[in-house]
């Protein structure tokens, strides 16, 4: 990880249209993207068809082509990656079931509901009807599990980007847990 000040400079700089800050700050969004894409690849399941680089490719090429939202710190800047890899996970897995059940989706056994592990699998489809729920009832711990889950950002970072207390997050994070792992449970179990 990238020195935090040093990041939020260049972003800066290249808000501001300059063209050296935009050579030297795509190596480093490059990079974080593809530490969120390893965070994201560990908890998918063993045989998915997609590598880390995949991943990172694809939500390169998908911020690449949001050019409304240019962000100006760094925490921002992975809420954006986080929102963006999650959608493309959720797509790939939403395009592979249409692929392999036509039109009959059918809903996979979660290998693992527990969200306090950093091995945890989910199936992403279950995982993205029950997280639509939860954004639905309370949006902010939503968010919290889109950041922590999807762009693996700690307590502190996460608590940055929300304008919130590191508190309030794990608060948040604990409610959110607990929410997803009875959605998770009932989606298994139709």
């Amino acid at each position: 990880m990238h020195d935090v000040v040093e990041f939020d400079r260049l972003l800066a700089r290249v808000g501001d249209g300059e063209s050296a800050a935009t050579g030297k700050i795509l190596p480093i969004v490059y990079e974080e993207l593809r530490r969120i894409a390893a965070s994201s690849m560990r908890r998918e399941r063993r045989a998915h068809t997609w590598r880390t680089t995949d991943l990172a490719h694809e939500a390169w090429i998908r911020l690449s082509d949001q050019r409304a939202a240019d962000p100006a710190r760094r925490e921002q800047f992975l809420a954006i990656a986080a929102e963006t890899i999650r959608r493309v996970l959720v797509d790939h897995a939403r395009k592979r079931e249409a692929r392999i059940h036509g039109n009959d989706p059918r809903r996979v056994t979660l290998e693992s509901a527990d969200f306090g592990r950093e091995d945890a699998t989910v199936d992403v489809l279950a995982l993205e009807a029950v997280l639509s729920r939860l954004a639905e009832l309370d949006p902010r711990q939503a968010r919290v599990v889109e950041l922590r889950f999807f762009a693996g950002l700690t307590i502190e970072e996460t608590a940055r980007v929300l304008r919130v207390s590191p508190g309030t997050v794990k608060g948040d994070w604990l409610m959110a847990r607990a929410f997803l792992r009875r959605g998770l449970a009932a989606e298994e179990d139709p």
